[in-house]
């Protein structure tokens, strides 16, 4: 056991204990509004990075909050700029960063959740191979340059012996690491695949399966999930289509109404798939924006009953307390 989080010999999915769920929040710099609203203690804390970041502040917000760290890594900058592209990162054009969040993690020495570029399959994400008429990006942004960046990524920040990792590189046909040590750090890091559960737009070459990496590149698989867009034959299919694996929500809100029996019908769907073990409340980064829960206090209410289950009652020993 280590903070809480239980680690399977040789997996790298940091699961919480047995029979339990983490619930987690998003946005913002504190865990202290949504705790307050709530009643529970956020398990899980997730930032919205950008490419390139630097890790400290989260590192420093969610040990304040006493929580695990979890990174939502874009390549969309917040003015809206393309920071790097899908093809730039397995060609190896990001391996700086790769190599730098790979000793930090393994520096701070507590395990992290990595959100990878999430929702790829939606037009609005840079690294979405498609726009929102179904034309191609380019050979950069195609669904082939996403996988191979999304598995360079993975490698580099698992650490390990860097010949192993340039040989698997080799085999997908990917430049090796650039880098002049010959062992990376080993971390506790588990990577969470968060698509849409349909492509927009709704095709078949931006389906969600058209990004997908691999079973060996990928620890949890999950959506996002939101009161405004209740596609609950989606998400259902969604489930059964990707097993195998825990299943994370890496955000969900209310949005637009005050819906207790939302938050009803959400969680009785987490207590009837097994393999749900962990979400993620969007809170936002607006302390008025859209889904804080100070709009909908009897969906906050009710979200309060909820997480009074003993299934969300998780201890995180090992995160230092704030001073």
């Amino acid at each position: 056991m280590l903070g809480g989080v239980s680690q399977p010999a040789g997996a790298a999915t940091l699961l919480p204990p047995a029979g339990r769920v983490f619930a987690g929040v998003t946005g913002g710099q504190s865990t202290n509004e949504y705790a307050a609203q709530t009643g529970a203690h956020p398990a899980v804390f997730q930032f919205f990075t950008s490419w390139g970041a630097d890790t400290g502040y989260v590192f420093r917000r969610t040990d304040a909050s006493h929580a695990l760290p979890m990174f939502h890594i874009s390549t969309q900058s917040g003015s809206g700029r393309e920071t790097i592209t899908p093809g730039a990162i397995a060609a190896g054009k990001g391996d700086s960063y790769l190599l730098r969040l790979n000793r930090d993690i393994a520096a701070h020495g507590t395990p992290v959740y990595i959100r990878l570029m999430a929702e790829m399959d939606g037009h609005w994400n840079v690294y979405c191979a498609y726009d929102a008429n179904g034309r191609s990006r380019g050979r950069a942004h195609s669904t082939a340059a996403f996988k191979n960046a999304w598995r360079r990524t993975v490698l580099i920040v698992r650490g390990g012996d860097v010949a192993q990792i340039d040989q698997r590189l080799h085999a997908l046909g990917l430049a090796a690491v650039h880098t002049t040590q010959t062992t990376l750090p080993a971390t506790d890091v588990a990577f969470m695949w968060v698509p849409q559960v349909a492509g927009a737009p709704d095709t078949a070459a931006n389906a969600p399966r058209a990004y997908w990496p691999g079973d060996a590149y990928v620890d949890w698989v999950g959506t996002d999930y939101y009161s405004r867009f209740p596609n609950w034959a989606g998400l259902e299919r969604f489930y059964a289509e990707f097993g195998g694996k825990p299943f994370v929500f890496g955000e969900w809100a209310l949005w637009g109404a005050d819906d207790p029996g939302f938050v009803s019908e959400f969680f009785s769907w987490v207590r009837h798939h097994s393999r749900v073990r962990m979400v993620m409340y969007n809170q936002g980064d607006r302390t008025a924006g859209p889904f804080r829960l100070s709009r909908y206090p009897r969906a906050a209410k009710a979200i309060r009953s909820e997480l009074d289950s003993s299934l969300f009652r998780v201890a995180i020993p090992d995160i230092p307390a704030a001073p």
